[in-house]
């Protein structure tokens, strides 16, 4: 039998998987809820903010995490340009199905060049504080994975503020609850949708910075990303934030309780199995209706 505190201490990583899953899904959500795009590509964006953390700190000797004042406005503009140049060009009839083969191609070329530029060789981010710890309640937390977990409500914070008392927030929220209408009232849901994407990969590069202070990376790991993150979104609700990132926080603490008995490979499964429970039972997600639109 499974003793108390190893519950507990599950339950606490739970929540900092949780939160961080979050974060790595929360531009998927945005792609899709503004411009009805699968982004296949997203993770490997997040593997390539992690290497870049990587390379900065062994550049420089600093601290990854001051890498972020350039990776995310880089990002940003890298999601403005990608949606103008590459995605606004195909056709509106058939764009959720091809934006996945656009995205796919996308995510290939990434790998690639992370591979030719870094080699396949695994790398790992060493710092003074990776491998401390500190006791809350009996529960052991690692440093890296509360400052990641606090990357990730900074980040998701921001981005809810940005949605909810910005201008742009708002043209991007109309956006998201229907396209067309917000063109009625004068709003440039061209220009929105970029700036959207923008967002998007801007949390990637968040989430990747956070990513790279507590794993090993090498260019084909964001294989391993897609399928839990597209099942969070699938279950949240595709367009929700909030959905995604209650999705994420639930799907965490299930996967932390889960390895006690069945291991980390196995618990994993659980995303595929909330992924077609949700197909089969609320396809249009758990929180895909009404929280969606109201946020």
């Amino acid at each position: 039998m499974t003793s108390p505190h190893l519950v507990f201490q599950s339950l606490v990583l739970g929540v900092l998987l949780g939160g961080l899953y979050a974060l790595l899904a929360a531009g998927l959500t945005l792609y899709f809820g503004v411009m009805r795009v699968v982004m296949i590509a997203h993770s490997a964006f997040l593997i390539l903010a992690a290497y870049l953390a990587w390379w900065f700190h062994d550049r420089t000797g600093i601290d990854p995490l001051l890498s972020l004042a350039v990776t995310v406005p880089l990002f940003f503009v890298a999601g403005v340009l990608m949606q103008r140049l590459l995605i606004r060009r195909l056709s509106p009839v058939t764009l959720t199905m091809m934006s996945v083969l656009l995205t796919f191609a996308i995510a290939l070329v990434i790998e690639g060049l992370l591979g030719y530029v870094f080699s396949g060789t695994q790398r790992r981010v060493q710092l003074g504080y990776s491998g401390s710890s500190f006791e809350v309640l009996g529960a052991r937390v690692a440093v890296v994975k509360l400052i990641a977990f606090g990357l990730a409500v900074v980040a998701l914070l921001g981005l809810y503020l940005l949605l909810k008392r910005s201008r742009l927030g708002q043209a991007l929220r109309a956006t998201i609850q229907h396209r067309d209408a917000a063109a009625l009232v004068g709003i440039d849901t061209d220009r929105v949708a970029g700036y959207g994407f923008g967002l998007g990969l801007a949390t990637a590069a968040v989430g990747g910075t956070a990513l790279a202070l507590d794993s090993t990376i090498y260019p084909s790991l964001h294989w391993h990303w897609i399928g839990p993150l597209m099942a969070i979104i699938v279950v949240g609700g595709l367009g929700s934030v909030p959905g995604a990132a209650i999705a994420a926080m639930a799907l965490g603490i299930l996967q932390s309780l889960l390895q006690l008995e069945m291991g980390t490979t196995w618990a994993q499964t659980v995303f595929y199995v909330a992924l077609f429970a949700t197909l089969m039972v609320r396809p249009q997600g758990f929180f895909g209706g009404r929280l969606a639109q109201r946020f």
